[in-house]
């Protein structure tokens, strides 16, 4: 028989950091948790779909604006995924069509300071 020495006989009580049992209240989990692969596949597939959507412009103005009608359409796609399907899909959608937005405008601002045109209209 083993005793503990530094117990001296008195009940071990947990101090809380290394829990002995299950918790004390149910803890909630999300049925349907957001994962890193479902987010990397909502950005390939926005990509490509900015991509596809950005070559069909011949230059700057129509880039500019075929870019922001796809990034439109693919919001619209992300907001009822978020709401009605993979939440992780719409996050990555979503994403990466805000770093196209971002392309997008850098580009129209370069022309327009080389230039000194509005290249929009």
């Amino acid at each position: 028989m083993t005793t503990d020495p530094y117990g001296a006989g008195r009940p071990h009580h947990p101090s809380g950091l290394f829990p002995a049992g299950p918790p004390a209240r149910p803890t909630y989990r999300e049925p349907h948790p957001v994962v890193g692969t479902a987010v990397a596949l909502g950005g390939v597939f926005a990509a490509a779909w900015l991509l596809l959507f950005g070559l069909l412009g011949t230059g700057v103005r129509a880039y500019a604006w075929w870019t922001m009608a796809a990034g439109g359409l693919a919001w619209l796609a992300a907001l009822l995924l978020v709401r009605y399907g993979d939440r992780g899909v719409g996050t990555g959608i979503a994403i990466v069509v805000g770093g196209g937005w971002s392309i997008t405008a850098a580009v129209v601002a370069s022309r327009w300071m080389t230039d000194g045109n509005w290249p929009l209209w």
